[in-house]
């Protein structure tokens, strides 16, 4: 499943209503498949599920969290985010607000969770 790719102004866009600088490797990712499915479900910048519509919500909830944008969920609710190093965390809701870091780049993330083929 893949989306519209983003273009470089809605990355612009997208940067400046969260206040954050997308890493290069989202922003790749974003630019050559938009929304896709890539061993779970990567957000971009357009349609339902939207990073910018995910990290408003989640920081209405969490106004302390401002560095870090959502890409993702686990399918438990947990987000899945990508911090201002660009490493990518999930920030547990039920364990009071523990963040782990799970990649060290999106890059490696979806290596580690995409399949064989």
């Amino acid at each position: 499943m893949m989306g519209t790719p983003a273009s470089d102004k809605q990355v612009v866009c997208a940067e400046q209503e969260l206040g954050v600088k997308f890493s290069p490797d989202y922003i790749d990712f974003v630019k050559n498949f938009g929304k896709a499915y890539a061993g779970m479900m990567i957000n971009a910048l357009d349609g339902n599920e939207n990073v910018v519509d995910e990290t408003k919500s989640f920081r209405e909830v969490h106004p302390d969290v401002t560095d870090t944008y959502v890409i993702s969920d686990d399918g438990s609710g947990n987000p899945i985010m990508i911090n201002s190093k660009g490493e990518v965390e999930i920030y547990y809701h039920d364990s009071d607000a523990e963040i782990e870091i799970i990649a060290s780049s999106l890059e490696q993330y979806i290596e580690d969770n995409f399949p064989e083929w």
